[in-house]
């Protein structure tokens, strides 16, 4: 799986997200910063971010995944 297409399946499920990723071949990292995480706690956040992945995390596509989604207040 290449940075591109993780990051286009993020922008499809937070359009309004900015989105960064990276890899070293099947560990990424990823960073969502949106309006959408206002509210929720840091599980909640990781939950949708990895709904976003999870098929390609389930077929092995992606072998693990670090996290970071904020708001854009948090983002600084």
């Amino acid at each position: 799986m290449e940075v591109d297409e993780v990051k286009a399946l993020l922008a499809a499920e937070f359009p309004e997200a900015e989105v960064d990723a990276s890899t070293d071949g099947y560990h990424f990292e990823v960073a969502v910063i949106t309006d959408q995480f206002e509210g929720l706690n840091a599980v909640k956040r990781q939950q949708a971010v990895y709904k976003a992945l999870n098929a390609q995390i389930q077929d092995g596509s992606i072998h693990a995944v670090k996290i970071k989604a904020l708001t854009p207040a948090e983002a600084g």
